[in-house]
């Protein structure tokens, strides 16, 4: 690539600086030149000696054309910008023609120690890697110890050797087990920085702060104040000195302090000059009630994006637009930057909304059910901050101990699979995803739209607790809030009636629980000491690990005796209630820190689906994490040789047979040996080739996989039956061609496959073969990468794997082997992103081993890989 403006354009990247703040990443052009004399210029002498090796303090007309002119492939330069400031410079050139690079770069004085000499090195490798480079080389001086802790701790191996005050390194730039974990971690470090700046502010504007009590800018600013927040509130209104007793500013350009937080609250044709003012002042982070914007269709989906740009491109986070707000319940910090009025108590829960309309409601609930929260972001059209940076902050926030999340819409599926997954061996995370069943236009426009068996699998994969409504969410926090997890499926049922006691075991039991004994019932008669000692009873049996306790009193008997009874009673397994039909937390059955405090729901049935919910995620939590495993034998070389040999002038094609058996053989994906033959007579040799009996089967697609197999032939068995079998596939066929196999074992037929997700990138799917199985969609996915846990999950998971496993007496298939499949194509998933869809049936499946029969492989463009590569905001 010779033309110095032409370059990859997915080099560019919003990316998330240590402190949090942003900067927008960019290739060089000859148009940066003023710009990059002006930011040599700040360079302190000492930075200057360090990246130089000498005195330099202007930059030569000839180095600066040659600094800014580059050639995109053998010499690359990336530059930082914040606003229009270049704030760091990194750069390769290949030395020799060969596969080595030298590489170096600068970070202006002021923005030193924030991270971006990590970041360039990551974004640098990643281009040079697409150039054909594999090794990077580097001069530094001894002395410039910040610079060397770059190169040391990216997690690279690397070479040093000493000479005369220089330190000369070399190092791969593949990406190593360590580098790849050294750079999650300081992603996650990051965006929680990034969100921990956006709820701890040390000040806030609202910019639309108005007099008029009907106004958005009103309820805010009132919000703010009757939080008492703990910081200075500065009104932003033009046309009034003050606004509910408090200075106002015709700007925020004239407060003359500095400004953490704005709340914007003016009509959408106003935020650009809004957005002008916050740049100047340096405002960090935005919220944008103000709607207007990406769900009004094309044209304020692309106010939003620029929106978006130019906030991250000058170091801001922006929540919104069409936002609800934010709240931090700490007392230390006391904010509540939305339109709601109602809050709930301080807990230790945190809660992620996109809608803005429901956040209110969702507030209010919490409210009346007595679950308390720790902070609340409601995103509205998620331009920028999204569900996946509040799990990134909740996962080392020691505020939050359970995660709330209601979805609309995707922005970054892939990510959140590996942070919720991470998050959730620590935190319970509990999810409504809405518009299962349909989707608004303007929704879809707010991000990526995945099918229902992508978001299935995401949810089951990550531990998530998905649940249908917002009721089964609070039913389930609750329990999680305040009870310990339970430790196994054994549940003790006590309560003083019999038939609401059956009602609670057959849903325990209906949810795969098990009944630790008989429910218990103590009768409506039986006082509070009576009832507290069946429920000790019940609860020190060994073979108990969670109750559910069910109270309702006879007419006129108060109810706060039996509460202290039951609290008394409970100690360190999990108990949920129907205690007088109330629902959340009773005052009778609350503790002062609310950890310990027991839950009540209206029905039996309620009470007992939160635990089973509960259950599930701690037998998941509990679960060996796995490990994520290649196949030794793997030809990458080969195979990535045969996928572009095949694209080359194609931009999707369905590869032949010899094509799909040499690519899945890179992978040690043996297909059962078979021939194509178009005459009886090369049938005949074929089998003698192959081996008698043979499977003889039609070529066309229209009678591939019939269930009624009128396209294929079994156990043949001899020359004459070979003849005979061609002849009448033949006859049968539209196609020209049949194929004769070697007969595998007998066995179950399975189908495996893999799907292009637009989201997630690629899914593994597994069935049993067969009408009824097709019928009911009878198959278990999960995105990759897989662990060999996951691999051994999704085997068991189809509603038909029973027959898998010896049912009724049958020979048990062998489970391992078609593990190492599904952990062979997983592989070949994550190395070749080319694979658009892949489908191997019928897999016979049996005591032998796992068979292959059949492979059909389609191949299209490289599709975007969201959560793959150096760190960006996506």
């Amino acid at each position: 690539m010779s033309d110095p403006f032409d370059y990859p354009r997915h080099w560019e990247a919003d990316v998330v600086l240590s402190d949090g703040g942003t900067v927008h990443l960019r290739p060089i052009t000859p148009k940066d030149a003023d710009q990059l004399r002006e930011f040599h210029g700040r360079l302190s002498e000492r930075t200057r000696y360090f990246r130089y090796f000498g005195p330099y303090p202007r930059i030569p007309q000839r180095d600066l054309d040659r600094f800014t002119t580059v050639d995109h492939h053998d010499r690359v330069a990336l530059i930082a910008l914040l606003g229009d400031d270049i704030v760091a410079v990194g750069r390769f050139d290949r030395l020799n023609n060969g596969d080595s690079a030298e590489v170096a770069f600068v970070v202006e004085d002021a923005h030193q120690g924030r991270g971006l000499g990590s970041i360039l090195l990551e974004h640098l490798a990643a281009a040079a890697k697409e150039t054909g480079l594999s090794r990077f080389e580097a001069e530094v001086l001894a002395e410039n110890g910040q610079m060397v802790r770059v190169f040391r701790d990216a997690g690279y191996q690397v070479k040093r050797a000493f000479e005369e005050g220089v330190l000369h390194l070399e190092f791969a730039i593949d990406p190593t087990d360590e580098s790849i974990t050294i750079t999650k971690a300081r992603e996650q470090s990051a965006e929680a920085r990034s969100v921990h700046n956006l709820l701890h502010p040390r000040s806030v504007a609202v910019i639309g702060a108005s007099t008029d009590h009907t106004k958005v800018g009103h309820a805010v600013l009132t919000n703010l104040l009757t939080a008492d927040f703990a910081g200075p509130v500065y009104p932003v209104n033009a046309e009034h000195r003050s606004v509910r007793g408090v200075r106002a500013y015709p700007s925020v350009l004239d407060i003359p302090d500095d400004v953490d937080l704005a709340v914007v609250a003016v009509p959408a044709a106003s935020v650009d000059g809004v957005m002008d003012a916050c740049l100047a002042k340096g405002v960090k982070a935005l919220v944008v009630v103000s709607s207007g914007f990406g769900e009004t269709g094309p044209h304020g989906l692309s106010a939003e994006r620029r929106l978006a740009a130019e906030a991250r491109a000058h170091g801001m986070r922006v929540v919104g637009p069409n936002a609800l707000g934010v709240l931090n319940m700490d007392p230390k910090v006391r904010l509540n930057a939305s339109l709601a009025p109602k809050l709930p108590k301080k807990g230790r829960t945190g809660f992620f909304c996109q809608s803005g309309a429901l956040g209110t409601a969702i507030l209010a609930n919490a409210a009346s059910r007595g679950l308390g929260l720790s902070t609340f972001v409601s995103a509205g059209n998620r331009a920028d901050v999204s569900g996946n940076d509040l799990l990134q902050y909740w996962e080392t926030d020691p505020a939050t101990d359970v995660v709330l999340l209601y979805l609309e819409s995707f922005g970054n599926p892939r990510k959140f699979a590996r942070l919720a997954r991470r998050l959730g061996r620590t935190k319970p995370i509990v999810a409504v995803k809405s518009g299962r069943h349909a989707v608004m236009p303007a929704l879809a426009a707010t991000g990526v739209p995945v099918d229902e068996a992508s978001v299935q699998a995401l949810f089951e994969q990550a531990g998530v607790i998905r649940v249908e409504s917002l009721a089964q969410m609070f039913d389930t926090a609750l329990l999680l809030a305040h009870q310990p997890l339970p430790k196994g499926p054994r549940v003790a049922v006590v309560g003083n009636s019999t038939a609401i006691g059956v009602l609670a075991a057959d849903t325990l039991l209906a949810q795969g629980l098990e009944l630790a004994c008989d429910p218990v019932d103590v009768g409506a008669q039986a006082d509070p000491e009576e009832f507290a000692k069946a429920v000790q009873a019940a609860h020190d049996r060994a073979d108990t690990d969670s109750l559910v306790v069910v109270f309702v009193p006879p007419i006129a008997v108060p109810g706060t005796a039996y509460a202290r009874a039951l609290k008394e009673a409970a100690t360190s397994k999990p108990i949920v209630s129907t205690f007088l039909a109330v629902e959340g937390i009773p005052d009778e059955l609350a503790v002062p820190s609310g950890r310990g405090s027991i839950p009540s729901y209206p029905s039996p049935e309620r009470a007992a689906l939160a635990l089973a919910r509960a259950t599930r995620y701690a037998g998941w939590r509990s679960s060996p994490q796995g490990t994520f495993t290649r196949p030794d034998d793997a030809d990458t070389t080969t195979a990535r040789s045969i996928v572009d040999t095949a694209l080359k002038d194609e931009s999707e094609v369905q590869i032949d047979d010899e094509t799909a058996v040499r690519l899945l053989a890179c992978y040690g994906i043996d297909v059962v040996p078979f021939r194509i033959v178009h005459s009886a007579g090369e049938a005949v040799e074929a089998a003698v080739e192959l081996g008698f009996p043979v499977a003889m089967k039609s070529t066309s697609e229209r009678l591939r996989h019939r269930t009624d197999l009128v396209g294929v032939r079994l156990d043949v068995a001899g020359a004459e039956s070979v003849r005979a079998a061609y002849a009448d596939l033949a006859e049968l066929s539209d196609s020209d061609g049949v194929y004769v196999q070697r007969m595998a074992p007998k066995g179950i037929s399975c189908a495996l496959g893999l799907q292009d997700d637009p989201s997630f990138g690629t899914l593994v799917s597994f069935g049993l073969s067969g009408l009824v199985s097709d019928l009911l969609g009878d198959r278990a996915y999960r995105a990759v990468p897989l662990t060999d846990t996951d691999a051994a999950a999704l085997v068991r998971a189809p509603k038909a794997a029973p027959l898998l496993t010896g049912y009724r007496g049958d020979e048990p298939a062998d489970l391992d082997a078609l593990q190492d499949l599904i952990l062979r194509l997983a592989a070949l998933a994550e190395d070749l992103p080319e694979i658009r869809c892949l489908t191997l049936e019928p897999v016979l499946a049996s005591a032998a081993g796992a068979y292959v029969s059949s492979a059909k492989i389609t191949l299209g463009p490289r599709p975007s890989r969201h959560d793959a590569g150096p760190r960006r905001l996506r």
